[in-house]
């Protein structure tokens, strides 16, 4: 089995997963959230894409044997397991502007966004073309009558995984997520592999 690759506390990276090849995202030591984006790696153009995976999936609850899909209606990614059974594709990665807003904060830290940027950067891929992410375990819920959401402490454990197949050639980015509100306050590293 191929060992794990850390994305310390706070963080973020980008790699290409390949058609086929399966990405195995673990919370290492629980209540921890990752964001993930994806363009494809031969148009960057193409780029996953909330809106289109709702419309084609009829949930926001997204779980085992779901596809996320591009803004072209092309599968990216086609979740085969996963331990935790709750994510978030509501919310943008937090932001400076996150920070500065929701906590008040003098010196914000460069968040979601930030790290996503500055890892795409390697791959031509600018700060506004990052889309809305796959927030893997962040736990939001959505009130069904007023459409109200909170964010709550994810569900994950020390441990939990979710496995993702790449349905096409992908640049990946992720984070290990920098928001306390998001995170239950642990802010602790992502870890990732590649079958």
């Amino acid at each position: 089995m191929t060992q794990m690759t850390r994305i310390e506390r706070r963080t973020g990276t980008a790699f290409e997963l390949k058609r086929g090849q399966r990405l195995i995202v673990c919370d290492p030591m629980g209540e921890q959230v990752s964001d993930l984006v994806a363009f494809g790696l031969h148009d960057r153009d193409e780029v996953i894409s909330n809106g289109r995976t709702f419309d084609y999936q009829d949930t926001i609850y997204l779980t085992t044997g779901h596809r996320l899909y591009s803004n072209r209606s092309n599968i990216m990614l086609h979740i085969e397991q996963d331990d935790v059974g709750r994510h978030d594709f509501l919310l943008t990665p937090c932001s400076k502007d996150t920070f500065r807003i929701l906590y008040n904060d003098d010196d914000p830290h460069r968040g979601c966004f930030g790290n996503l940027a500055a890892a795409l950067d390697d791959y031509d891929i600018g700060a506004d073309r990052i889309p809305c992410a796959f927030n893997i375990f962040m736990n939001v819920p959505v009130d069904g009558d007023t459409g109200r959401f909170s964010v709550q402490p994810p569900l994950s454990k020390a441990g939990d995984t979710i496995t993702f197949r790449a349905e096409m050639d992908l640049i990946i980015g992720m984070t290990a997520c920098s928001a306390p509100t998001s995170n239950n306050g642990t802010m602790t590293p992502i870890d990732y592999r590649i079958d």
